[in-house]
């Protein structure tokens, strides 16, 4: 697999000027519909159960980033495919994972709280978990000086990056939101649907136009992209069932911390290291692969009752 994957390294996907900006717009779209949907009652329920919030925050942006440091060494993949492991866990949480939680019967309240600061916090957190695991990757193995992306990581330009990507699409949701609140009822769920459905055809563009290299490495990618998702699904819901939270609670955990944001790191790897063929593999068949097993986790959890005690009572309590 390693022989396999060795050549990554070296590959530039086929991706163009017109491309990278439509990409860049989907993106804020996207984000401009998800500040639509943020107001202050998303983070009145993380203070009022402020535990399972934490667990959420600290699972997401502290133990995630630095478990997948561990699984990097273990593994020992091609070096850019090891950053780009590292960049998708420096994420945010995607917004579908609301979705999910709905379907898994997971606690939806935390869930949107969960997503709403991650969100918001992602102009910070991505680029200074990025910098700092990927710093410490470069430094830990002395063959990373044959990456073909910058051996120094800028925090300042990644964080510029993520602030205009993210920040200035949220910026103008929410305000749009708090003065327009008709107008953001009627068509947010549009604008998300549109966006959403525009960035999935950038996707499957990109994949046709560089159908020649993805097929060489679809099996090993696959693989690394699964070992990977086992270990952000797990990691939630273990912190949740170590802190003696909820059930509804774990599942909520478990698919905030395995359901990363795909587009915002795609976006990263074009703007700042020149659409590196190992990264971008690995971003854009993670976004394909969570889909589908946040899907099929969702389902199985649907399946398992929950305890018939009254969880929400008793917590109240």
């Amino acid at each position: 697999m390693y022989e396999t994957l060795s050549a990554i390294d070296n590959i530039r996907l086929n991706f163009s000027e017109g491309g990278l900006l439509y990409m860049n717009i989907t993106l804020a779209c996207i984000m401009f519909g998800v500040a639509m949907e943020i107001n202050m009652d998303n983070f009145k329920k993380i203070f009022l159960d402020p535990k399972p919030a934490m667990l959420g925050i600290v699972s997401q942006f502290l133990l995630l980033p630095a478990l997948t440091f561990g699984l990097v060494v273990m593994l020992n993949p091609p070096p850019s495919i090891a950053m780009g492991m590292i960049l998708i866990a420096a994420c945010p949480g995607g917004n579908v994972s609301n979705f999910i939680s709905s379907l898994a019967k997971a606690n939806i309240a935390l869930s949107v709280g969960l997503t709403a600061f991650a969100t918001l916090s992602a102009t910070f957190f991505t680029p200074f978990n990025f910098a700092f695991w990927g710093g410490m990757y470069v430094r830990f193995y002395q063959k990373a000086g044959h990456l073909n992306i910058p051996i120094h990581i800028d925090f300042l330009e990644m964080a510029k990056t993520v602030f205009i990507l993210l920040g200035i699409p949220l910026i103008a949701g929410m305000w749009v939101s708090s003065k327009f609140p008709g107008f953001a009822r009627r068509n947010m769920k549009r604008i998300r649907i549109t966006s959403l459905v525009l960035y999935l055809s950038f996707i499957a563009g990109a994949l046709v136009a560089n159908l020649e290299h993805f097929t060489a490495v679809i099996f090993p990618i696959g693989l690394l992209v699964l070992l990977l998702n086992v270990q952000t699904l797990s990691t939630g819901y273990i912190v949740g069932t170590v802190a003696g939270v909820s059930r509804p609670d774990r599942r909520t955990l478990s698919i905030e911390t395995g359901i990363q944001n795909s587009g915002l790191a795609l976006i990263l790897i074009f703007n700042l290291f020149h659409g590196n063929g190992g990264m971008a593999f690995m971003a854009a068949w993670w976004g394909i692969w969570q889909m589908v097993s946040g899907l099929l986790v969702a389902l199985i959890l649907r399946r398992i009752a929950l305890p018939s005690t009254g969880w929400l009572e008793a917590k109240i309590r």
